[in-house]
């Protein structure tokens, strides 16, 4: 009896092994991400221009004001992404052709300056640069020479003079500041916190086009920076140093801040327990909340954000937040059957609505795959 009932435990043990074994297989089959995203196909076919510029949203509208960007248009703020994500995704076709973009149509001449915003046929009509966008695209220049042999010179070249065009012109008291219009030569006093790139500001301090007491400076206002108990500040002023604060909390700003303390080597632990309970209670993060309330503020979901919550939490170290955020955030690709991988609701999108995640599903499928 004992020999049978111990041959009775040892098939149980074993088949419990083989379930164990089993489900874990399942599950691990049941995550399965594309090396290639259907995004990409997307923005290829329904967001770029015959040029080659991205458009900046889907549907086409005329544009009304030259500081407000519609329709077809292409942002520098797009083809700093899609040069980011040619990196992500280690192609090096994909980035010289933004690059050939970029000498083309984005880098005004002889200022040096790289304009925010180009109508459908590459034609500039504002004489005003984004420094967030000039940092992304000047740290993914920096990051490609560094990477690639092919044009390492002439990309070198290319930041290192739009460099020089910051310092001296965009600087006041220090800091570089959101813009500057070079045709009238008017300036803000104002430095927004998402345009606080600590990875490009490194590049540019490790190729001696920023010095090492100068990028000192930016890591002290993410270090600095008061927050309200939960939110960050929207902007500095460089004149008085003051922070201030949106009374509604836009997420996506809120993730790029963060992302950039994440690059400081500091986790934005509180930002991220506030994200990790609301998206686990409510299954799924609003797009702005009351910043007195901590409360929604509305009821739209932005694919961005879902995109920007990845890779904070890759970059923090959360593997399993990443692939609940990456699950939910594709629920939301392809709803509009017209145009599969992208995110599109009611006919359009916005292109940063597919970069940010493109990038988000790319950082965790290189983590994932090492």
């Amino acid at each position: 009896m004992k020999f049978i009932f111990r041959k009775k435990r040892s098939w149980y043990i074993l088949l419990a092994i083989v379930v164990t074994v089993a489900i874990v297989v399942l599950w691990r089959e049941r995550f399965v991400m594309e090396k290639v995203s259907p995004t990409v196909a997307f923005v290829k076919e329904h967001m770029t221009n015959p040029n080659g510029t991205l458009a900046t949203y889907l549907q086409e509208t005329a544009s009304e004001r030259a500081d407000i960007v519609a329709g077809r248009e292409a942002l520098s703020e797009s083809l700093g992404l899609w040069m980011q994500y040619a990196l992500a995704s280690d192609n090096e076709d994909m980035f010289e052709q933004a690059y050939k973009q970029l000498q083309t149509y984005y880098v005004i001449r002889p200022d040096i300056y790289i304009a925010w915003k180009l109508d459908p046929q590459g034609k500039s009509h504002v004489a005003t640069n984004a420094l967030g966008d000039d940092l992304r695209i000047m740290g993914a220049l920096l990051q490609a020479a560094d990477r690639w042999n092919q044009g390492r010179a002439d990309k070198l070249a290319t930041a290192s003079a739009l460099s020089r065009t910051l310092t001296q012109r965009t600087e006041q008291q220090g800091y570089l500041v959101d813009f500057y219009d070079f045709k009238s030569g008017h300036s803000t006093d104002t430095l927004s916190l998402v345009y606080v790139d600590l990875l490009a500001l490194q590049a540019m301090r490790d190729h001696q086009m920023l010095g090492l007491d100068v990028y000192s400076r930016y890591e002290d206002i993410l270090h600095k920076m008061p927050d309200d108990g939960l939110f960050y500040p929207k902007s500095m002023n460089v004149n008085t140093r003051a922070y201030s604060y949106d009374d509604k909390v836009n997420l996506i700003d809120q993730l790029i801040v963060a992302n950039h303390v994440m690059e400081m080597g500091h986790k934005p632990d509180k930002l991220i327990a506030f994200l990790k309970k609301e998206f686990g209670t409510r299954g799924k993060l609003p797009g702005q909340y009351d910043r007195r309330t901590q409360k929604p503020a509305v009821d739209y979901e932005s694919a961005s954000v879902y995109g920007l919550s990845i890779l904070l939490a890759v970059r923090s170290g959360d593997p399993n937040w990443a692939k609940q955020l990456y699950q939910h955030m594709i629920t939301l690709r392809g709803q509009d059957t017209r145009y599969p991988g992208g995110y599109v609701f009611d006919g359009n999108t916005h292109l940063f609505d597919n970069l940010f995640p493109l990038l988000g599903e790319t950082y965790l499928y290189n983590f994932l795959k090492k």
